[in-house]
Parts: structure tokens; C-alpha cells; sequence
């Protein structure tokens, strides 16, 4: 381990380490040993970035929105850093990237694909950082 760390130059690596050949375990198990190590910095995080959203939000920056059609374009084309998401949570619709029209709707439509996964896997594939949180904590989508 001290070897490794000497070489890696990862910039979030942290102290503790789960040892053994981490192959053997399921996704579960690899889950259930990690995230007791990880846990309380992702919660600094977390927290850090949800003061950071409601100052930019409360401060009408532009750097913040709740407005959904406003994050699924800006998640498209690589503008969303961090993002806020309610777990459990689903919004239906499309977005058309030609027209940059984006398509809300109540129920499930044919074609239609959950915007909240949407922008989720886009903020993730694009380098951001995904937040799921309890419904309770994002802002009103609008």
C-alpha cells in the first residue's frame, strides 16, 4: 500500500483502503466496505455544495437554476458541474438537441425517457458530479 500511494497521483485517494483482491466481491459487498471510508467526505461534499447552490440560487447569478428544461440543455451540452437530483423521484418528457426544445410531461409518453436520469448520466458522462438526494432537499423543479 505505502508504494502505492507514493505513485499515484490521484487527487481524491484516500487514507484508508480496502484490502484483500476486491474481484472476489460483489458490487454489494465492494459497496458495504467502501462506503464507510468514503461516507464522511462525500457528506462534506455534499453539504459543502448544497451552501454553494443555495447562495448562487438565492443570489440570481445564473449559476443555479431549478428549472428543469433550463438543466436538461445545459447538461447536454457539458454546463452543469454539480447537480442536485430526488432520489425516487422521475420527470417524463424529451429533449430534441436539434431544436434544444425540451418536452415535459405528467405521465409517460411513447418515447419518452425520465429527464432526471437524463441529466444525471449527461453531468456524470461530461466530467460533473451527481448529487441524489431526498426529495425534500432540491428546490422546487420548475
Amino acid at each position: 500500500m505505502p508504494l502505492y500511494r507514493q505513485a499515484n497521483t490521484y487527487q481524491y485517494l484516500m487514507d484508508e483502503a480496502i484490502t484483500g483482491n476486491p474481484e472476489i466481491l460483489s458490487a454489494q459487498e465492494l459497496h458495504n466496505e467502501a462506503w464507510p471510508i468514503v461516507e464522511t467526505d462525500f457528506q462534506k461534499s455534499q453539504e459543502g455544495f448544497l451552501e454553494q447552490f443555495h447562495q448562487l440560487f438565492s443570489g440570481d447569478t445564473g449559476k443555479a437554476s431549478n428549472n428543469l428544461k433550463e438543466i436538461v440543455s445545459a447538461a447536454y451540452y457539458q454546463r452543469v458541474d454539480s447537480l442536485l437530483v430526488a432520489v425516487g423521484q422521475q420527470q417524463w418528457g424529451l429533449f430534441d438537441p436539434t431544436s434544444e426544445r425540451v418536452y415535459l410531461h405528467p405521465q409517460k409518453e411513447t418515447g419518452d425517457e425520465d429527464l432526471l436520469d437524463f441529466v444525471a448520466a449527461h453531468t456524470l458522462l461530461n466530467g460533473g458530479t451527481v448529487y441524489a438526494v431526498p426529495p425534500e432537499q432540491v428546490p422546487y423543479i420548475l
